[in-house]
């Protein structure tokens, strides 16, 4: 069956979005902000935080950029009128990053504004090497707006850590992830276990320190090696916690981390770039195409 998985999934990308819709459910969390609302709400009643995302990457002009800002901006009033415990994830690309750095750090400034006005935390997702810097000195200017914005760190650059100790203070929130995009050795680490012990000293690191660290894995035997650490550690439960995205089937694992007494939560994308977002994931896990053909609505997986 794994076989048939991976040769299924390496295939999806030839076949209509219509034959594709379907496997993407459990990723995806609809096109419309009612639809990922409603789902972020359902999350929240299960006890987990969420964290949304509009789906996609670079903007053909400014005005496009602009519409991706009201969006996130209508996005943010909603949060706040249905009380929802959930904060947004943006990725500056879609800002007009690739257009003019100014340009999107000025719209990026916009919304950090709305989002202290709402009480809305946001974080800055991390995109490929070339953008590295200019998302940083985005960060760096935003969280001085609010201190309710944070960034993402990929262990497998090389660079993480010289880029931890630059950025590490009390007011710090990173996402700690492997990180996915296809880089060159000779900037990213590729052997896995390598990977992963970085993934821990970052995270160690930001506990070590004053910052508040987002373990963002799916990997089960990471994530219970740092659970450990924490616990000999007595690292404090308002400091830390664990996310992963939507979709993933590892509900057991959450749950666990749940009745310890561990914030959990889910990165929940939608919109209209719904397509290239979901022949992403099925390439990284194929198993979901056989979990898929018996799943028919938007929710977590309850198989563990």
């Amino acid at each position: 069956m794994a076989f048939i998985n991976t040769v299924f999934a390496s295939f999806m990308q030839f076949l209509p979005k219509w034959f594709v819709k379907p496997f993407a459910k459990p990723y995806v969390a609809g096109v419309k902000i009612d639809e990922v609302l409603d789902v972020a709400k359902n999350l929240n009643d299960k006890g987990f935080s969420t964290t949304i995302d509009i789906l996609g990457e670079f903007v053909n002009d400014e005005k496009g950029a602009i519409k991706v800002k009201n969006q996130y901006s209508k996005l943010i009033k909603s949060i706040r009128e249905r009380d929802l415990d959930s904060t947004i994830s943006v990725k500056l690309t879609h800002l007009g990053l690739d257009l003019d750095f100014a340009f999107c750090k000025n719209l990026m400034t916009e919304l950090t504004q709305e989002a202290k006005r709402f009480n809305v935390g946001i974080a800055i997702d991390m995109e490929n090497s070339p953008y590295t810097d200019s998302i940083y000195k985005v960060y760096s200017h935003t969280v001085k707006i609010f201190h309710k914005v944070g960034a993402v760190m990929q262990a497998y650059l090389r660079r993480s850590f010289s880029d931890l100790k630059n950025l590490n203070n009390s007011k710090l929130v990173l996402r700690i992830c492997k990180g996915i995009y296809n880089e060159d050795p000779g900037i990213a680490i590729k052997d896995k276990n390598e990977i992963n012990k970085n993934f821990k000293l970052l995270v160690q690191t930001i506990l070590s320190g004053d910052g508040y660290a987002c373990i963002a894995t799916h990997d089960i035997d990471l994530i219970n090696s740092i659970e450990r650490w924490i616990h000999n550690n007595n690292i404090s439960k308002n400091r830390f916690e664990f996310q992963v995205l939507y979709g993933v089937p590892m509900t057991k694992t959450l749950n666990k981390l749940k009745s310890k007494g561990y914030k959990v939560t889910v990165y929940v994308p939608f919109g209209s770039s719904w397509y290239d977002y979901s022949i992403r994931r099925l390439n990284e896990n194929p198993k979901i195409i056989s979990y898929a053909v018996s799943y028919t609505h938007l929710t977590l997986p309850t198989k563990a």
